[in-house]
């Protein structure tokens, strides 16, 4: 059983989607997106510098569209059989997309409100996430706690994303929790999945109203808790309130191995969640799609673990 999953924000990197617009139709398809909403998205993706791609309204819209570029580079999703999909934040619209609940355009109108509102929240005030590399989350998350930070991305394999002002993560670089080897700051300009994006959650609400979601054509495994949705209602819910809550991609996994799965592909740009299978999914092959050159593994392994 494979599972396709697509990574969130701070996994771009300058440059990242050059490659992919040279396959046949992948610039008209990014061009056509561009151009409903607002964005050129082959110039982000191709030649601004890492602090562009860093904006939140920025990076939301131009990961999606990698991640659907390069699953439609492998071919249809549905044909694909893939056993399940699922997103890590942001990609969970990429995953909605795969799953049929939405269309590429509606994703990327979506993707586009949700970085607009969640830079605004931003702005409020100055803050952003660092990544935990070590300890046990028993102790680490009553140690955020007590600085006022969240536990905003509990990812698995031994990693929790806090997040809160740049005040309070400068006071974690200072006073580590038990067990925590080092702290690493993400390239994301906000304290995202946490209270400070309350006020984005009110903007995709009411962006959400316009669309009509239809109910998964897979299974789809939300990053609120790791169960399976069937409702594209349900779905839609849960994207919006994600934004304010922490992603349990520990969950996710979970329920990856509960499922089956024997494989794993990450569309572009791969390699975060991968990382995190590697560690706690032994045995589960993994594959991330970082370039073209990339796609004949990863139909072989579809080939061979897909329904």
């Amino acid at each position: 059983m494979l599972v396709l999953v697509a990574p969130g924000q701070g996994a771009q990197t300058p440059g990242f989607l050059t490659p992919w617009l040279d396959l046949p139709g992948a610039a008209d398809r990014l061009a056509a997106w561009s151009d409903a909403i607002g964005l050129d998205l082959a110039h982000y993706g191709t030649q601004a510098d890492a602090d562009a791609i860093r904006d939140t309204a920025v990076a939301q819209p131009l990961l999606v569209a990698a991640g659907l570029l390069s699953a439609a580079a492998l071919g249809d999703v549905s044909a694909l059989a893939p056993g399940a999909v699922a997103g890590h934040s942001v990609g969970e619209i990429t995953a909605a997309a795969f799953a049929g609940v939405l269309d590429d355009t509606a994703a990327l109108t979506l993707v586009r409100t949700r970085g607009l509102a969640m830079a605004e929240a931003a702005a409020v005030t100055r803050t952003g996430m660092s990544a935990l590399l070590g300890g046990d989350p028993e102790t680490t998350v009553p140690h955020l706690e007590k600085l006022g930070l969240t536990p905003a991305n509990v990812n698995g394999g031994g990693q929790i994303v806090a997040a809160g002002t740049l005040e309070q993560l400068a006071a974690l670089e200072a006073d580590k929790p038990d067990g925590v080897r080092r702290v690493v700051a993400l390239k994301v300009a906000g304290a995202f999945h946490t209270h400070h994006m309350a006020p984005a959650v009110e903007a995709l609400a009411r962006a959400a109203e316009d669309l009509n979601p239809a109910d998964p054509l897979v299974t789809y495994v939300s990053n609120k808790d790791g169960q399976t949705v069937k409702s594209g209602a349900d779905v839609l819910k849960r994207l919006v309130g994600q934004v304010a809550n922490p992603v349990r991609w520990d969950l996710c996994m979970e329920t990856f191995q509960e499922l089956g799965a024997t494989a794993l592909i990450e569309v572009c740009p791969g390699g975060t969640l991968t990382g995190l299978a590697k560690r706690a999914l032994p045995g589960v092959k993994t594959l991330a799609l970082k370039t073209p050159d990339d796609l004949d593994a990863a139909r072989e392994l579809l080939a061979e673990h897909s329904a």
